[in-house]
């Protein structure tokens, strides 16, 4: 609706205002007044308004011919035509720039204002259309056709959409602020429905456009219909307007509310010496002293600029604030310079490992090529051997000689990707992966890190960490290192990655084929009785306060502690063992009980328990029994085969708890031994009423793979003979049904498990002597190795003539 003022005539006529009041008492002015037989009707374009029938309302004239023709028409009592103009840009209307439908009004009152222009009180009578235009100058005159209404037929239904108009019309001047209240009073007031429908048409924000239409259209019921529908619609503006203002104005108080209580922690902040501000200012200094390109440096200005948007008492600030400290503290392009003094790397490994030559050669040769290539591009090493065998501080050493900061990374049990790749940090508690909180926590982007225990990695619902290892572990691709929560590259391809594992056989074979895989065996009886003497003793003794001189063991001692007290291819158990001996000294001491510094075999004994039984002779001294070689994740070890006979049908029972493919090659044995029988010298007889069973003792432990095949064919040999294997002879090697020997894996690390067992022959495959031969010789110096290719020499060499 148009603005409306509730006052009076004769004050709007004093004041030189533009609106007036349909209240107003106008039957003084009707159409019965002199010169109602009027024929020509003088023409006054008017802009951005369309004038109704039976309505008063103020028209302001600045040009000079519609300030004249208002003039001689007020003077002359005369009817004009009031019509709107198409476009009200144009000054200066031509007839094709007027519509032709208009309305008969008559001028109640002029009014001169200061400026020179002129307002006019009109109020409208007819709807007309031009006849013919008479004249132009000084303004146009008309011969026009009166328009008749059509009065709806149906009463009622008019009524009733009167009524309705009536109270979507009160809504809006309701709901708009910019209607004055003296404008439902009109309304109210107003009885006749044809002067209500033309007033709300008059003075609705319709278009004039539309309000040209509305006056064109001759059907009352049709005016009111198109109206009604127009009023909703801005009806329903008005309604969403007032919304947007109500949560505008909410929102704004929320957040004045929010900047004064800001501003008041500002000020506190200030006072004690911290704020925002001081955040921002602390991280730019951070990033002034460090080292990074271009593309860094830009992520870094455009990080920092949304934390100062943010409001420090949302809770993204502190995620911002978090992510922005992790930024600064890593080392980006920081590197430590290497020692590439390949003689001084040769010494440190040598004193912190005895042994591992071939290891130790290995990773100086590594060294010697990052010398030579002078670009720093780091190799990525895979450790693969038993526990106990010096894996992990082998990486150390590296770091040491290399002069390169040392992190370990354990991964055995991880089972989510993210623990590599971070986190996004739109989560909560959302954090870097371990690979970069290593690259934090070293200080460096050229570390050395050991990623420990790697073929014990998990695999859980929340992806593959192994996976995402892969772009970890390849030099071709860690040059770009995406982590989640960094959200941008980090060079990896500098730093030194060295891995350890104790089995291949858990670990992907793609990211197998990334790495340069290091095997290590085990230790020898000499090696770990060196490695005792040079290490763990010092070490115990200082853990356990005790001086060099509070206890002695000699190389008897130790052979017998390693013998009797430990069975394994490290030197982990043989620490815990003269860890458990310093424990003795250090309660002798506190005691202040005499005792004997020199530490005696019976003492050892009497200190660590019972020593472990290992007499080969008695355990293999029958028929029937045979000693195997085996590999486990834990290195080498030695196993029992044993087969007796029983009264039966010739039927075969095996137990231990074995897999598949040893159960296969025990029913392998037994058909070669009914197929060669009588080269074998076995009677049919006894294949046909003898049951043999075969067993492998410890049978809570499971037991599978191919190796322990000429073991039990000649444990089954020999029961059926009725005589005794060889003593102190052990073998491996897989069988064929036509008898003929395959070589197996694992070899040095069941050699040493041989010499540690007291083992003085073994049988091998002809096949496997190249792997025999890249043993040190000094490993096997007690040992006497057959090599053959057929049952027939193992079952000649082994079974007791």
């Amino acid at each position: 609706m148009t603005e409306f003022e509730d006052i009076s005539l004769e004050e709007m006529i004093g004041d030189g205002f533009d609106i007036v009041a349909e209240e107003i008492n106008l039957s003084d002015f009707s159409e019965t007044d002199k010169n109602s037989g009027q024929k020509i009707f003088p023409i006054l374009p008017v802009r951005n308004m369309v004038m109704f029938p039976n309505v008063v309302i103020p028209i302001t004239a600045g040009r000079k011919a519609s300030i004249q023709l208002l003039e001689e028409a007020q003077k002359n009592g005369d009817f004009i035509g009031i019509v709107s103009q198409k476009n009200s840009d144009i000054e200066q209307p031509a007839e094709k720039d007027m519509y032709q439908t208009g309305t008969l009004a008559k001028i109640i009152k002029i009014i001169k204002l200061p400026e020179g222009n002129i307002t006019a009180i009109t109020k409208g009578f007819h709807r007309f259309k031009i006849k013919k235009i008479v004249e132009k100058q000084p303004y146009f005159k008309a011969e026009i056709t009166k328009l008749k209404d059509s009065q709806p037929k149906n009463k009622e239904e008019y009524e009733a959409l009167l009524d309705n108009v009536k109270d979507l019309a009160l809504k809006i001047i309701e709901l708009d602020p910019n209607i004055p209240n003296a404008a439902n009073f009109a309304i109210k007031n107003i009885s006749n429905n044809d002067d209500l429908l033309n007033f709300i048409c008059t003075n609705a924000n319709f278009p004039s456009t539309e309000k040209q239409k509305l006056l064109e259209e001759k059907s009352l019921i049709e005016r009111a219909n198109k109206c009604y529908e127009m009023m909703h619609e801005d009806f329903r503006k008005l309604e969403l307007r007032n919304q947007i203002h109500q949560k505008t104005s909410k929102d704004l108080d929320k957040q004045q509310r929010e900047y004064f209580l800001n501003q008041q922690i500002r000020t506190i902040q200030d006072e004690l010496g911290g704020g925002p501000e001081s955040d921002v200012e602390d991280l730019i200094n951070k990033a002034k002293a460090k080292k990074w390109n271009q593309e860094v440096e830009e992520h870094f200005q455009k990080e920092i600029n949304r934390l100062q948007r943010q409001n420090p008492n949302a809770p993204d600030y502190n995620v911002q604030r978090n992510y922005l400290d992790f930024f600064t503290d890593l080392p980006w392009e920081t590197y430590t310079k290497d020692v590439f003094d390949i003689a001084k790397a040769e010494k440190t490994l040598d004193k912190a490992h005895f042994g591992l030559e071939d290891i130790k050669k290995r990773i100086l040769e590594h060294m010697a090529v990052l010398k030579l290539k002078n670009n720093m591009k780091s190799p990525i090493l895979l450790l693969v051997g038993p526990p106990g065998v010096g894996k992990t501080s082998l990486g150390k050493s590296v770091a040491d000689a290399l002069g390169r900061k040392y992190v370990r990374l354990s991964l055995g049990g991880l089972h989510d990707e993210s623990e590599i790749r971070g986190h996004r940090k739109t989560y909560i508690g959302a954090m870097a992966g371990r690979i970069l909180q290593s690259i934090k926590k070293s200080g460096t982007s050229n570390p050395v890190i050991v990623l420990d225990e790697i073929d014990k990695i998990g695999q859980g619902l929340h992806g593959d960490p192994s996976s995402a290892l892969l772009e970890v572990l390849d030099p071709e691709q860690n040059k770009a290192f995406y982590d989640n929560f960094l959200e941008m590259g980090y060079d990896l391809s500098k730093v030194m990655f060295i891995a350890t594992a104790n089995s291949l056989s858990t670990i992907q074979t793609p990211l197998l084929d990334r790495t340069e895989i290091i095997q290590i065996a085990g230790y020898t009886m000499e090696e770990k009785t060196e490695i005792a003497k040079r290490h763990l003793i010092k070490k115990q003794q200082e853990e356990n306060g005790l001086d060099s001189k509070s206890f002695k063991l000699g190389n008897p001692e130790l052979k017998h502690i390693i013998e009797a007290h430990t069975s394994e291819s490290g030197v982990r158990t043989l620490e815990k063992r003269i860890a458990a001996i310093a424990r003795w000294v250090a309660l002798q001491t506190a005691l202040v009980k005499e005792y004997n510094p020199k530490i005696t075999i019976e003492k050892v004994d009497e200190i660590l328990g019972v020593p472990r039984p290992k007499s080969l002779s008695e355990i293999t001294g029958v028929p029937g029994v045979v000693t195997g070689l085996a590999w486990t994740s834990v290195g080498g070890d030695i196993l029992y085969i044993e087969s007796i006979l029983s009264n039966g049908k010739g039927g075969l029972t095996m137990t231990g708890n074995l897999g598949t493919v040893m159960k296969e090659s025990a029913t392998i044995a037994l058909e070669y031994i009914k197929a060669r029988h009588d080269e074998l010298g076995i009677p049919q007889e006894d294949l046909d009423k003898k049951n043999i069973h075969v067993h492998v003792p410890e049978g809570a432990t499971p037991k599978d793979g191919p190796s322990a095949g000429i073991a039990m064919l000649t444990s089954m040999v020999s029961s059926f003979k009725n005589k005794k294997v060889k003593p102190h002879l052990a073998m491996t090697g897989e069988i064929t049904l036509r008898g003929k020997v395959l070589p197996v894996g694992g070899i040095k690390e069941k050699l040493l498990a041989a010499t540690r067992a007291g083992i003085k022959e073994v049988i091998l495959c002809e096949a496997n002597r190249k792997d025999v031969e890249e043993i040190k010789k000094d490993y096997l110096k007690n040992l006497t190795v057959h090599y053959v290719n057929r049952m027939e020499e193992v079952i000649e060499f082994a079974i007791e003539k």
